[in-house]
């Protein structure tokens, strides 16, 4: 499915500035903030304001097409993928990495759901060093 009737399978208004976000979140798989997409897609649509890239990053939360990620608490970054699954964001070199879960269930889950609850949201985050920046330090201390 072209982006076009994605956005339009999900009550969106296609226009050019939403589906060049819509396109560059699918094909960038970094987790990218508002900030990265503006200085990424401004280059190419001169008529691309800041404002316009934070409004529909919302609506595209809104409408179930991206994901806000809070992780690193100074950044909201985006995620095309909406499929459940948590974020591991690297203490040193602050990439976030997807990690999936292997499990239908999500911790908790079965406990909420038990007592009467309904879960919405969930959101599985965890920190540390990505194996690279861990390669790296090993590296440093063997030389």
């Amino acid at each position: 499915m072209n982006t076009f009737e994605y956005l339009l399978e999900h009550n969106i208004k296609p226009s050019v500035q939403r589906m060049a976000i819509m396109g560059y979140l699918d094909s960038h798989r970094t987790h990218p903030t508002a900030d990265e997409i503006f200085n990424a897609l401004s280059p190419t649509i001169p008529t691309l304001s800041k404002t316009t890239i934070y409004n529909t990053l919302k609506l595209f939360v809104q409408q179930g097409v991206a994901q806000s990620i809070s992780i690193d608490e100074k950044n909201e970054h985006f995620d095309a993928n909406t499929a459940v699954h948590a974020h591991f964001l690297c203490r040193k070199c602050n990439k976030i990495y997807d990690a999936f879960i292997k499990s239908k269930k999500l911790p908790g889950e079965t406990e909420l759901k038990e007592e009467g609850h309904k879960i919405d949201e969930a959101y599985i985050y965890y920190r540390g060093l990505c194996r690279e920046c861990m390669e790296k330090e090993l590296n440093k201390q063997n030389n």
